[in-house]
């Protein structure tokens, strides 16, 4: 018995270390390989073979194909969170070093509880909320401003917009997953988003005209182990590390990748890629830190006295 809780400890850590690490190294990968390969194509590749990998697992696993209805909600989700969240982010860091990018990302959970407050109605903009909201725009403000004499170059502030639109296109996308009909297996749903994000970025690409010229020939080796990082850790081995601690572990707990992954991308940033790591980064951080951390306490503290009250 205790040999089983002690092999079930070991499991539970080296799961929360994939979605810590992994996830957080996912931004200097994707800062390698942007440098060489087109953006949305280079996104494209990622979401198709890691979401054709999920599905044909699913169905192998004998999992229900998603329905007509399914796949339309899968289409629309797939469309936000895809080409308008993950295409953005792979653009804009070709402007934005990966550590900052993971920063600003790090803010869907502002976005997300103003989501909740306009579409879902299941939370109220009370003062504490208003002011962890606050927070966090003002970690993206310090990272962005030319008057703050911070130290270190402001992060290009086009770039920066694009990444606070990904992550108001993920928030929405998250909303809209709580009302739509999606299949009840997660790893299938979440599969399919993957493959149809990924032709979906593959059309975008198109649009772009950033196949004309790509040569894969030219491509270095350190941008394809990128490419292959990004599938396998990044995406298969990440997300069921994720689905299994979901099923294992409290929703609480299994957040705190929110905190870790922005620390663990701006420290690779620093060590890997030369980025910078002055006042500057290390103050939005902390900002948009503090800001998660007050929006998903004040969540769970705001569940717990509802569920009493029920």
């Amino acid at each position: 018995m205790e040999a089983g809780t002690q092999h079930a400890r070991w499991k539970t850590l080296l799961a929360f270390a994939i979605i810590y690490f992994f996830w957080g190294a996912t931004y200097w990968a994707i800062r390698v390989g942007v440098r060489e390969v087109p953006p949305f194509l280079f996104a494209a590749i990622r979401f198709v073979i890691a979401g054709l990998a999920l599905y044909l697992w699913m169905m192998a696993k004998g999992e229900a194909r998603p329905n007509a209805k399914q796949w339309m909600s899968i289409t629309l989700i797939a469309l936000l969170i895809f080409v308008g969240d993950y295409g953005l982010l792979f653009w804009a860091e070709q402007r934005v070093p990966s550590g900052p990018a993971a920063v600003i990302m790090a803010t869907i959970p502002t976005f997300m509880a103003l989501a909740e407050i306009v579409f879902l109605r299941t939370q109220k903009l009370t003062p504490a909320l208003a002011t962890a909201l606050l927070i966090g725009l003002g970690g993206v403000a310090v990272l962005t401003s030319r008057s703050l004499n911070l130290g270190g170059a402001p992060v290009d502030r086009l770039g920066a917009a694009a990444i606070v639109a990904g992550a108001i296109n993920w928030s929405i996308a998250s909303t809209l997953s709580r009302k739509l009909p999606l299949p009840s297996s997660r790893v299938m749903s979440s599969g399919a988003q993957m493959l149809v994000g990924g032709v979906l970025l593959t059309a975008a690409a198109a649009v772009r005209g950033e196949f004309h010229g790509f040569h894969p020939s030219a491509v270095s080796s350190a941008a394809w182990w990128a490419l292959l990082y990004l599938i396998v850790p990044g995406s298969i081995v990440g997300f069921t590390a994720y689905v299994w601690l979901i099923h294992h572990e409290s929703p609480t707990k299994v957040g705190t990748y929110a905190y870790v992954n922005p620390v663990v991308a701006v420290f690779l940033g620093y060590f890997l890629g030369g980025e910078a790591l002055g006042l500057r980064t290390l103050l939005g951080t902390a900002f948009v830190l503090v800001s998660v951390v007050m929006i998903t306490t004040g969540k769970r503290q705001g569940t717990r006295e509802r569920g009493t009250r029920e």
